[in-house]
């Protein structure tokens, strides 16, 4: 397979200013639109900037390992509900949806593939940060994004033979057992270590998961800037895979939360869910589709992975957003809810004006000694 090649628009105009042909190190031209091999350039920034967060992840994965204990995490892996209701969520849901929004926009068949393939992705590590900054099930979170990944060896090429038939075959689709086998050892491995640090240090774990909880995030928007500076000459794309890259994410995150509402899990622990099910890992359904398909089919659909990569954040900034206002104002109502009752306390102790008094106050009335109840009714 070709895997050398981005694809990379130019402008008609500009071409028609400048020559009548497309470049001469173009492989592939219609006149508007060539593929034009990788340049040294974009191929070394590629490689420093791949293994610059590939550490940076490790070291977030880590971090959010000293906010999992292994009592609850091993009690997640013995009474796996909750992972069972993400692994509906995970190649149940987000499978079909990729399916129907691929039949309901009529796109292309190569195009509806690459849909599918997002669809069909285990879950991505960014949700296990986004979920700690909502107060989710850590616990939770870490064990479904490790059996997803780890399901995804079987699950993946299943929901891929079911769903693609009608328009590819699905052994055309090279599916990475080794990207898939390091995503799973960089997640296990410093998940692990810092699983053994909050049992051993905990105090030195919260400070860890401070400063990984914060590096994390900037690592999230650090990959979306990446990969659109990397890609940037793919992002003429047809409108109906920007509508589904806009409206896939936010159903899983919704069909998610739901699933989970249903299935009898905590408010907490639907957020993870929902979370775990809206981001996929998105590096991994572009290096599926790079290995798959040649650069012609490339151009056509290559940009989705990021597309979905930046609304499955934004949407995810707005769950953020959203629950922390929630809970600033429960605290704030919870606080004034509070506030009116001592005082309202404190106004019944020193008179009371022959209103409404509930059988409570009856009782401390009753219980009070004489000498204060005379004094109240003087």
């Amino acid at each position: 397979m070709q895997t050398n090649f981005l694809s990379q628009q130019f402008n008609a105009g500009y071409l028609a200013e400048n020559s009548t042909a497309c470049p001469a190190n173009a492989t592939i031209c219609d006149g508007t639109s060539c593929i034009l091999p990788e340049d040294d350039f974009n191929q070394t920034l590629s490689v420093v900037l791949s293994t610059v967060l590939t550490i940076m992840l490790a070291l977030v994965m880590f971090s959010m390992g000293c906010n999992v204990e292994i009592k609850n995490f091993l009690g997640h892996i013995k009474r796996p509900w909750g992972i069972f209701v993400g692994f509906l969520c995970q190649f149940g849901i987000m499978p079909l949806t990729a399916f129907l929004l691929s039949l309901a926009f009529n796109i292309l068949p190569i195009q509806a593939v690459v849909v599918l393939i997002m669809g069909c992705c285990p879950g991505g590590t960014a949700s296990n940060v986004i979920a700690y900054w909502v107060d989710g099930d850590m616990d939770l979170s870490i064990s479904m994004t490790t059996c997803s990944t780890l399901l995804a060896m079987g699950m993946m090429p299943l929901c891929l033979f079911i769903y693609t038939k009608m328009w590819t075959d699905s052994d055309a689709i090279v599916l990475p057992y080794d990207s898939i086998g390091i995503s799973l050892v960089a997640l296990i491995i410093p998940v692990s270590f810092g699983i053994f640090v909050n049992h051993k240090w905990p105090s030195k774990a919260k400070m860890i998961l401070k400063v990984g909880s914060i590096v994390g995030a900037v690592l999230i928007v650090l990959i979306a800037v990446v990969g659109g500076i990397l890609y940037k000459g793919s992002w003429v794309i047809t409108p109906k895979l920007w509508i589904i890259g806009t409206i896939f994410p936010a159903a899983g995150y919704t069909l998610g939360f739901f699933l989970a509402r249903v299935a009898g899990l905590s408010w907490h622990r639907c957020r993870t869910v929902s979370l775990e099910t809206g981001m996929q890992n998105t590096q991994l359904c572009s290096t599926i589709v790079q290995l798959s398909f040649t650069p012609e089919q490339l151009e056509l659909m290559f940009t989705f992975p990021l597309i979905y990569s930046i609304f499955q954040l934004l949407f995810a900034l707005l769950i953020l957003a959203g629950y922390r206002l929630y809970r600033r104002h429960r605290v704030k109502t919870k606080t004034d809810v509070e506030k009116t009752e001592q005082k309202e306390d404190s106004k019944s102790s020193a008179k009371i004006n022959g209103g409404f008094v509930s059988d409570e106050m009856k009782e401390k009335i009753t219980s009070a000694p004489t000498s204060c109840k005379d004094k109240e009714y003087i």
